[in-house]
Protein backbone atom coordinates (compact mmCIF):
# COMPACT_ATOMS: atom_id res chain seq x y z
CA UNK A 1 0.00 0.00 0.00
CA UNK A 2 1.24 3.55 -1.29
CA UNK A 3 1.82 5.51 1.87
CA UNK A 4 0.41 8.89 1.80
CA UNK A 5 3.14 12.21 1.10
CA UNK A 6 2.38 13.84 3.85
CA UNK A 7 3.46 11.11 6.06
CA UNK A 8 6.70 10.72 4.17
CA UNK A 9 7.39 14.02 3.95
CA UNK A 10 6.88 13.85 7.90
CA UNK A 11 9.33 11.73 8.29
CA UNK A 12 11.85 13.07 6.53
CA UNK A 13 11.73 15.81 8.09
CA UNK A 14 11.87 14.31 11.69
CA UNK A 15 14.91 12.33 9.87
CA UNK A 16 16.67 15.67 9.12
CA UNK A 17 16.15 16.59 12.96
CA UNK A 18 17.59 13.87 14.36
CA UNK A 19 20.68 13.86 12.32
CA UNK A 20 21.51 17.56 13.16
CA UNK A 21 21.31 16.53 16.51
CA UNK A 22 23.06 13.25 16.57
CA UNK A 23 25.44 14.02 13.56
CA UNK A 24 25.22 10.34 12.27
CA UNK A 25 22.58 7.87 12.08
CA UNK A 26 23.01 4.31 10.45
CA UNK A 27 20.69 2.87 8.19
CA UNK A 28 19.95 0.10 10.49
CA UNK A 29 18.91 2.95 13.31
CA UNK A 30 16.75 4.96 10.94
CA UNK A 31 14.89 1.11 9.90
CA UNK A 32 14.41 0.69 13.78
CA UNK A 33 13.89 4.21 14.40
CA UNK A 34 11.07 4.83 12.27
CA UNK A 35 9.84 0.71 11.25
CA UNK A 36 10.39 0.98 7.66
CA UNK A 37 12.64 -0.71 5.23
CA UNK A 38 16.15 -0.55 4.53
CA UNK A 39 15.10 0.62 0.87
CA UNK A 40 13.06 3.15 2.16
CA UNK A 41 15.72 4.62 4.55
CA UNK A 42 17.92 5.15 1.46
CA UNK A 43 15.03 6.71 -0.55
CA UNK A 44 14.66 9.12 2.04
CA UNK A 45 18.32 9.78 2.83
CA UNK A 46 18.80 10.72 -0.75
CA UNK A 47 16.04 12.72 -1.26
CA UNK A 48 17.13 14.50 1.55
CA UNK A 49 20.43 14.75 -0.15
CA UNK A 50 19.26 16.35 -3.52
CA UNK A 51 18.11 19.12 -1.02
CA UNK A 52 21.37 19.31 0.67
CA UNK A 53 20.16 19.29 3.96
CA UNK A 54 22.36 16.25 4.73
CA UNK A 55 25.50 14.16 2.64
CA UNK A 56 25.57 10.87 2.59
CA UNK A 57 28.04 8.72 3.59
CA UNK A 58 28.39 4.58 3.21
CA UNK A 59 25.96 3.13 5.21
CA UNK A 60 24.40 6.15 6.37
CA UNK A 61 24.38 10.27 6.67
CA UNK A 62 26.26 13.46 7.97
CA UNK A 63 24.26 16.66 8.35
CA UNK A 64 26.50 19.12 5.81
CA UNK A 65 27.03 21.88 8.75
CA UNK A 66 28.30 18.77 11.25
CA UNK A 67 30.88 17.91 8.68
CA UNK A 68 32.48 21.34 9.19
CA UNK A 69 33.77 21.25 12.94
CA UNK A 70 33.37 23.77 15.39
CA UNK A 71 36.25 25.56 15.50
CA UNK A 72 38.11 24.50 19.01
CA UNK A 73 37.47 27.84 20.70
CA UNK A 74 33.89 26.89 20.43
CA UNK A 75 34.29 23.23 21.75
CA UNK A 76 36.54 24.67 24.40
CA UNK A 77 33.27 26.95 25.79
CA UNK A 78 30.86 23.89 25.50
CA UNK A 79 30.82 21.82 28.76
CA UNK A 80 33.31 23.47 30.30
CA UNK A 81 32.78 23.02 33.65
CA UNK A 82 32.45 19.65 33.35
CA UNK A 83 35.12 19.21 31.21
CA UNK A 84 37.15 20.54 34.20
CA UNK A 85 35.94 17.75 36.11
CA UNK A 86 37.14 15.20 33.93
CA UNK A 87 40.72 15.97 33.34
CA UNK A 88 40.86 16.61 37.61
CA UNK A 89 39.79 12.76 37.09
CA UNK A 90 42.39 11.86 34.52
CA UNK A 91 45.33 13.89 36.49
CA UNK A 92 45.54 11.55 38.99
CA UNK A 93 46.80 8.77 36.73
CA UNK A 94 50.15 10.58 35.88
CA UNK A 95 53.20 10.01 38.27
CA UNK A 96 56.59 11.97 37.85
CA UNK A 97 58.73 9.99 34.99
CA UNK A 98 55.15 9.71 32.90
CA UNK A 99 55.25 9.92 29.44
CA UNK A 100 51.94 11.05 27.82
CA UNK A 101 49.95 11.53 24.72
CA UNK A 102 47.97 14.54 24.87
CA UNK A 103 45.06 14.11 21.91
CA UNK A 104 43.78 16.62 20.55
CA UNK A 105 40.37 18.35 21.67
CA UNK A 106 38.80 20.45 24.42
CA UNK A 107 38.59 18.01 26.85
CA UNK A 108 42.46 16.99 26.80
CA UNK A 109 42.96 20.68 26.34
CA UNK A 110 41.47 21.06 29.76
CA UNK A 111 43.97 18.04 31.74
CA UNK A 112 47.02 20.30 29.94
CA UNK A 113 46.04 23.31 31.63
CA UNK A 114 45.46 21.49 34.61
CA UNK A 115 49.38 20.15 34.37
CA UNK A 116 50.78 24.05 33.16
CA UNK A 117 49.03 24.83 36.74
CA UNK A 118 51.25 22.61 38.06
CA UNK A 119 51.11 18.91 39.41
CA UNK A 120 53.94 16.14 38.61
CA UNK A 121 57.31 16.41 37.52
CA UNK A 122 59.37 15.73 35.71
CA UNK A 123 56.94 14.74 32.25
CA UNK A 124 57.19 13.84 28.70
CA UNK A 125 54.71 15.14 27.00
CA UNK A 126 53.95 14.39 23.63
CA UNK A 127 51.01 15.70 21.48
CA UNK A 128 49.08 17.47 18.33
CA UNK A 129 46.88 19.68 20.21
CA UNK A 130 48.25 23.02 19.87
CA UNK A 131 46.39 24.86 22.40
CA UNK A 132 48.03 22.28 24.59
CA UNK A 133 51.43 22.92 23.22
CA UNK A 134 51.15 26.40 23.78
CA UNK A 135 50.27 26.30 27.50
CA UNK A 136 53.07 23.40 28.33
CA UNK A 137 55.64 25.40 25.97
CA UNK A 138 56.61 27.16 28.71
CA UNK A 139 56.36 25.01 32.08
CA UNK A 140 59.82 23.88 33.61
CA UNK A 141 60.03 19.87 33.99
CA UNK A 142 58.21 19.13 31.30
CA UNK A 143 59.67 18.00 28.03
CA UNK A 144 57.06 18.91 24.93
CA UNK A 145 57.07 16.88 21.61
CA UNK A 146 55.27 17.81 18.95
CA UNK A 147 54.43 15.21 16.10
CA UNK A 148 54.53 15.89 12.37
CA UNK A 149 52.03 16.66 10.53
CA UNK A 150 49.65 19.05 8.66
CA UNK A 151 48.17 21.63 10.54
CA UNK A 152 44.35 21.88 11.17
CA UNK A 153 43.06 25.59 11.52
CA UNK A 154 39.85 24.95 12.59
CA UNK A 155 40.62 21.80 14.94
CA UNK A 156 43.86 23.41 16.38
CA UNK A 157 45.62 20.03 15.11
CA UNK A 158 48.63 18.27 13.36
CA UNK A 159 47.31 15.22 11.46
CA UNK A 160 48.04 12.95 8.22
CA UNK A 161 50.53 10.36 7.02
CA UNK A 162 53.58 12.20 8.60
CA UNK A 163 51.34 11.96 12.00
CA UNK A 164 50.89 8.51 11.95
CA UNK A 165 54.37 7.75 10.77
CA UNK A 166 55.81 10.09 14.13
CA UNK A 167 53.22 8.65 16.63
CA UNK A 168 54.61 4.75 15.83
CA UNK A 169 58.24 6.20 17.23
CA UNK A 170 57.09 6.64 20.53
CA UNK A 171 56.39 4.34 23.68
CA UNK A 172 53.63 5.85 26.15
CA UNK A 173 52.79 5.08 29.59
CA UNK A 174 49.53 7.01 29.20
CA UNK A 175 47.77 7.55 26.36
CA UNK A 176 44.81 10.37 27.04
CA UNK A 177 42.54 10.66 23.90
CA UNK A 178 39.68 11.92 23.50
CA UNK A 179 35.74 10.39 21.23
CA UNK A 180 33.20 11.77 19.69
CA UNK A 181 31.13 8.92 20.59
CA UNK A 182 30.49 5.91 23.19
CA UNK A 183 28.35 3.24 23.17
CA UNK A 184 28.38 -1.01 24.04
CA UNK A 185 30.60 -1.51 21.30
CA UNK A 186 33.56 0.80 21.91
CA UNK A 187 34.26 4.34 21.05
CA UNK A 188 34.35 6.51 17.45
CA UNK A 189 34.97 9.30 15.84
CA UNK A 190 34.15 11.34 12.44
CA UNK A 191 37.39 11.61 10.90
CA UNK A 192 39.51 8.75 9.55
CA UNK A 193 42.64 10.97 9.84
CA UNK A 194 41.68 11.37 13.75
CA UNK A 195 41.41 7.53 14.04
CA UNK A 196 44.27 6.58 12.19
CA UNK A 197 46.55 8.67 14.84
CA UNK A 198 44.76 7.64 17.32
CA UNK A 199 45.03 3.96 16.74
CA UNK A 200 48.53 4.18 15.98
CA UNK A 201 49.18 5.62 19.77
CA UNK A 202 46.88 3.32 21.49
CA UNK A 203 49.42 0.14 19.79
CA UNK A 204 52.47 2.03 21.79
CA UNK A 205 50.65 2.68 24.77
CA UNK A 206 50.43 0.97 28.27
CA UNK A 207 47.77 2.60 28.92
CA UNK A 208 44.57 4.19 27.59
CA UNK A 209 42.12 6.90 28.79
CA UNK A 210 39.45 8.40 27.32
CA UNK A 211 38.46 12.03 28.66
CA UNK A 212 34.79 12.10 27.67
CA UNK A 213 31.29 14.00 28.83
CA UNK A 214 28.31 12.08 29.87
CA UNK A 215 26.33 13.58 26.09
CA UNK A 216 28.65 11.39 23.93
CA UNK A 217 27.47 8.02 26.00
CA UNK A 218 24.73 6.30 23.85
CA UNK A 219 25.69 7.95 20.79
CA UNK A 220 27.81 7.10 17.84
CA UNK A 221 29.56 8.48 14.70
CA UNK A 222 31.46 7.42 11.07
CA UNK A 223 34.16 5.89 12.08
CA UNK A 224 34.71 3.60 15.10
CA UNK A 225 37.75 3.84 16.94
CA UNK A 226 38.82 0.89 19.78
CA UNK A 227 36.76 -1.70 21.58
CA UNK A 228 36.61 -1.89 25.02
CA UNK A 229 39.02 -4.82 25.28
CA UNK A 230 41.27 -2.23 24.23
CA UNK A 231 40.71 0.64 26.75
CA UNK A 232 41.94 0.51 30.12
CA UNK A 233 40.18 3.61 32.04
CA UNK A 234 37.18 6.34 31.04
CA UNK A 235 37.14 9.63 32.67
CA UNK A 236 33.57 10.99 32.68
CA UNK A 237 31.18 12.58 34.68
CA UNK A 238 28.62 10.45 34.19
CA UNK A 239 28.20 7.86 36.76
CA UNK A 240 28.49 3.61 36.26
CA UNK A 241 24.59 3.40 36.27
CA UNK A 242 24.56 5.39 33.26
CA UNK A 243 27.00 3.44 31.46
CA UNK A 244 24.49 0.37 32.76
CA UNK A 245 21.60 1.70 31.29
CA UNK A 246 23.47 2.07 27.66
CA UNK A 247 24.99 -1.84 27.85
CA UNK A 248 28.18 0.05 27.99
CA UNK A 249 30.49 -2.76 29.57
CA UNK A 250 32.57 -0.83 31.73
CA UNK A 251 34.00 -2.18 35.13
CA UNK A 252 34.01 -0.08 37.86
CA UNK A 253 37.79 -0.29 38.15
CA UNK A 254 37.55 1.35 34.70
CA UNK A 255 35.95 4.33 35.11
CA UNK A 256 37.06 7.72 36.94
CA UNK A 257 34.02 9.79 37.90
CA UNK A 258 34.42 13.41 37.41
Amino acid sequence: MRVADEVVRTRRQEVAQLLARHQYLAVSELCARFAISPATARRDLAALAAERSITRTYGGALVEFNQRFRSFGERREHSAQAKGRIAAAAVTLIAPGTVCYLDGGSSVYALAQLLAAGGPRPLTIVTINLPAAELLAQCDGIELNLLSGQYLRRQSVLLGDKTQAAARLWRYDRAFLGAEAVNARGTWNSMPEVVQVQRAVAKNARSTCFLVDAQKLGATAPEFLLPWTRIDRVACDAGLERFDELGIPVARKQLLLA
